[in-house]
């Protein structure tokens, strides 16, 4: 029955992605990728973003009528790339008569390997923060949340527990200092970022429920609340 209700909504999303560092849209229809463009390079949300979206909808010979809704990613990440695309995607949904729906940047950015992941594994996206900090939270193989997101330190036996119970897949820009500190045989670190293109099959589902966000009210969530996860515990299988 879920699927019959799936097959009778058709939708093509523009989706944002400027969690991190990458700029990231692209277009889906019913989740599924028509289009992406994106850069890899540092402060250029700013004045990168908008041209993106028009190139990439002229590319594909899409216009803003053509859409059914816009969503974009709501952090945790970098405080000016959340603002400059949440913004972004406000200014469009208003705009155009468009329902906007958020999205967890790193349930996008897990979705990426849904799928491609042994059953009984975990998948573990991270964004960097600063120093030893980290945003984490834990999905099993088919992209449900196991652990929800939390701001953690990388400190001694902090993902240990998740890691004696099986594989752990880690993905994101945090990997690189996460693998230099953990040495573990279980770890396997995915390189993937933040990425528009994860964000379609969750706006879809999110846009058959009609799980829309207020535009007037919506905001980015910056989450910054390291201090009291300071532990020698394992904070996310707590």
């Amino acid at each position: 029955m879920r699927l019959a209700l799936y097959d009778i909504y058709m939708s093509k999303i523009l989706s944002i992605e400027t969690s991190i560092a990458v700029c990231s849209v692209a277009i889906h229809e019913n989740g599924e990728l028509l289009a992406l463009a994106e850069l890899h390079q540092d402060n250029v949300h700013g004045s990168k973003l908008v041209p993106l979206i028009k190139s990439l909808l002229a590319e594909g010979g899409y216009s803003p009528k053509s859409l059914d809704a816009i969503a974009v990613a709501q952090g945790p990440g970098s405080y000016t790339g959340l603002r400059i695309g949440v913004s972004t995607a406000k200014g469009l949904a208003f705009a155009h008569d468009l329902p906007l729906i958020g999205l967890d940047s790193l349930d996008g950015l897990g979705a990426r390997l849904v799928g491609q992941v042994e059953n009984g594994s975990f998948i573990v996206p991270m964004i960097d923060a600063r120093r030893m900090e980290v945003y984490a939270k834990v999905l099993d193989a088919n992209g449900e949340t196991l652990v929800p997101l939390k701001p953690v330190i990388l400190e001694e036996g902090v993902f240990d527990e998740l890691l004696n119970s099986g594989l752990v897949y880690f993905l994101g820009n945090a990997n690189k200092k996460t693998e230099a500190f953990l040495n573990h045989a279980n770890g396997r670190y995915i390189d993937k970022l933040n990425s528009a293109a994860g964000l379609g099959k969750l706006a879809y589902q999110k846009y058959v429920e009609k799980d829309f966000v207020d535009i007037a009210y919506f905001e980015p969530n910056y989450l910054k609340e390291f201090m009291v996860l300071k532990s020698k515990k394992n904070p996310l299988l707590t």
